[in-house]
């Protein structure tokens, strides 16, 4: 009698390492899934994307009947959030704030490997990609938006590279809050829910404070942090 054994799954292969400002950054393929890794801690990856699509849905369903309503994205990542603004018709005029060079380059350099999941989105006219820290951009532009969607890190309780704890501070908020039209909408993505985030959004002035959970194949849900900017 013969025994048929599964295959073994592939090891991660590494595509590109850096070394930046905020830590190491990689980026590597395991089979068919692209992810990137921050300082040694997974952050996402290309195997889904329903939070991150989640994440611009829900801010553009918690606006009013504005036309053409601006967004700022906070973190490129591997682009589902991008994708998934770029492809509705409603949003005027969309901003992706990245602070980490490689993420850009992975989308826009020669053969990048995640180019073909936002080529579409970069190319339109709309779309704008900001090379900064989100926290500095909020504080140094003038600009303001309808829609704040943010997804940083792995939320607001589970930081792995320094400083991003400080978007979700008090004073971070108070600076989303500063950059938001009245009736403007905050969107959060965290990798797990938070009540003390809540109520931390209450407190720096936000109303109408909600979490929308997306399922998962294993572990707690993601979810999506949802504030309104009172008029």
């Amino acid at each position: 009698m013969s025994l048929t054994h599964s295959p073994l799954p592939p090891e991660p292969v590494v595509l590109d390492r850096r070394e930046g400002p905020y830590g190491e950054v990689v980026l590597r393929r395991h089979g068919e899934v692209l992810q990137i890794i921050a300082n040694g801690c997974f952050l996402m990856d290309t195997s889904d994307g329903r939070s991150e699509r989640r994440l611009v849905r829900a801010a553009l369903a918690a606006l009013d009947d504005r036309q053409r309503p601006t967004l700022l994205i906070g973190g490129l990542g591997v682009g589902f959030s991008l994708a998934e603004a770029a492809a509705g018709p409603r949003w005027g005029g969309i901003t992706v704030v990245e602070r980490e060079q490689a993420v850009i380059d992975w989308h826009t350099g020669r053969n990048a490997p995640l180019g073909p999941l936002s080529a579409a989105a970069r190319a339109d006219a709309r779309t704008r990609v900001v090379t900064a820290d989100l926290t500095a951009h909020l504080r140094g532009t003038g600009d303001r938006y309808d829609a704040l969607c943010l997804d940083i890190d792995n939320g607001p309780d589970w930081t792995v590279t320094d400083g991003n704890d400080a978007l979700y501070s008090p004073a971070g908020l108070a600076a989303c809050r500063a950059r938001l039209t009245p009736g403007g909408v905050l969107a959060v993505w965290s990798a797990r829910p938070s009540a003390t985030f809540e109520e931390r959004l209450r407190k720096s002035g936000f109303a109408q404070v909600r979490t929308d959970e997306v399922a998962v194949v294993r572990g707690v849900p993601d979810v999506v942090h949802v504030a309104t900017n009172p008029s």
